[in-house]
């Protein structure tokens, strides 16, 4: 299969009528990379354009062409596409992490998530700590208001507090 024709005209050098119009193929990049001639029906063709050589390249170094085309032969071609992508995938991250390639990768991943439940957890708990001292601090303002027979404004309402009293409430839960 080629994955890309184009149509040339081709003129005459000592007049300018056109013969016979020549179709020019370009092999896959597999084909171009491995020095052969792209037959019709080439396995690599769809998967690997000729306007893409870096893909077939890193799959190539890692597993061979003969492994490559070997695995696709076995697969339906509705499963090639995903396998030729997860190929490449590995390929580039065995090359990046020769000794655990895309497990090191979901390794590393898996630790970025669990750093960041953490930080979630710790984030929430901050959240209903504060929200425990603001209903604290509303119950101390709504008492003194009660206690005292004039109408305080929340400032002074604040002010009267002692210092234990307000140390108390801003004191958070774990230590």
């Amino acid at each position: 299969m080629e994955s890309c024709d184009t149509n040339t005209l081709a003129y005459n050098s000592s007049s300018s009528l056109p013969v016979t119009p020549q179709v020019v193929l370009s092999p896959c990049a597999a084909c171009k990379i491995l020095r052969r001639r792209c037959a019709e029906k080439c396995v690599l063709a769809p998967y690997f354009p000729p306007t893409e050589p870096a893909k077939f390249i890193i799959a190539h170094r890692v597993f061979g062409a003969s492994n490559i085309i070997k695995f696709l032969q076995e697969l339906q071609e509705s499963e090639r596409a995903d396998a030729v992508s997860s190929m490449v995938y590995e390929a580039s991250a065995r090359i990046r992490d020769p000794i655990y390639g895309c497990a090191g990768t979901i390794c590393h991943l898996q630790n970025q998530v669990n750093e960041l439940e953490a930080q979630l957890a710790k984030a929430q708990a901050e959240i209903v700590n504060m929200q425990v001292q603001q209903t604290n601090l509303m119950s101390l303002i709504c008492t003194e208001a009660a206690q005292s027979p004039q109408e305080l404004s929340p400032q002074q309402s604040v002010d009267n507090f002692s210092e234990d009293n307000t140390m108390l409430l801003w004191e958070p839960l774990w230590a």
